[in-house]
């Protein structure tokens, strides 16, 4: 336990160190600033925020177009990885396409997103999922080109089904990747949700930030952003988390 407790102490002693930096700076020098307020200002709002339930509403609603995007880039990532992996043919004639397209800025596609689905989750979720598409693609692809070719042979060998096949053979050698490339998308996924609410769609934390920012209420502004950093670091825990869980039941971590 003590060792726990010291762990997190040096953990948190540069954040607690800063803040207080900033307590310090915006109570004197910047007292006058209209775009900085000492942290306790923001605690202050945040408390405000949660009590009047629009943390909770603008949290949940940038989390679930996060998610969903996430899901829709998950299914179509692997799935496509897979194929892409096993077949040269495939990869080789796909092989521009995916080049070009992964390139585009996922930010570039809200106007097309706005035209086709309007304001609102679907939209959000179409530019997330096209965003986190494309490292679960490129990943898996790569994880399945490495494995060993001898198991594919056993596979081949026993005369598996391609369910089969998938299932016992497939999956558990690329699941390490997977959960790299997971770890990777959640990040991403967060950042151009965010992303999306501040530039287009009026719902979720980026927009309650951007009406933060507009009405000229700083300590509301900080408060959001450093929710949005503790939200962040949470959802990255839980996948990592979730990570090691199963790598533990598949008997890779002690």
């Amino acid at each position: 336990m003590p060792e726990a407790i010291l762990k997190w102490a040096r953990a948190l002693a540069f954040p607690l160190a800063v803040l207080a930096a900033l307590e310090v700076y915006a109570r004197t020098i910047a007292i006058n600033s209209d775009a900085l307020a000492p942290p306790t200002q923001a605690a202050q709002a945040f408390l405000q925020a949660v009590s009047d339930g629009s943390l909770l509403a603008a949290t949940g609603f940038t989390l679930l177009g996060a998610g969903l995007g996430l899901l829709v880039a998950t299914v179509l990532g692997i799935a496509l990885g897979i194929l892409l992996g096993l077949s040269r043919h495939a990869a080789q004639t796909s092989f521009l396409s995916v080049e070009i397209f992964r390139t585009i800025p996922s930010v570039a596609l809200i106007p097309l997103a706005m035209l086709i689905f309007g304001f609102g989750m679907n939209m959000e979720v179409s530019v997330v999922a096209f965003a986190t598409v494309w490292p679960i693609l490129i990943l898996t692809q790569t994880a399945v080109r490495q494995i060993e070719p001898a198991l594919l042979e056993v596979a081949r060998a026993l005369d598996l089904s391609p369910g089969a096949r998938l299932a016992k053979i497939i999956v558990p050698a690329i699941l390490p990747r997977l959960f790299v490339a997971l770890r990777l998308a959640v990040a991403i996924a967060l950042v151009v949700a965010v992303t999306v609410e501040i530039v287009a769609n009026p719902y979720g934390m980026g927009y309650a930030i951007m009406i933060a920012q507009q009405s000229m209420e700083p300590a509301l502004m900080l408060a959001w952003l450093l929710w949005i950093a503790l939200v962040g670091y949470i959802v990255n825990e839980a996948a990592l988390r979730l990570q090691h869980f199963v790598a533990r039941r598949m008997g890779a971590m002690p």
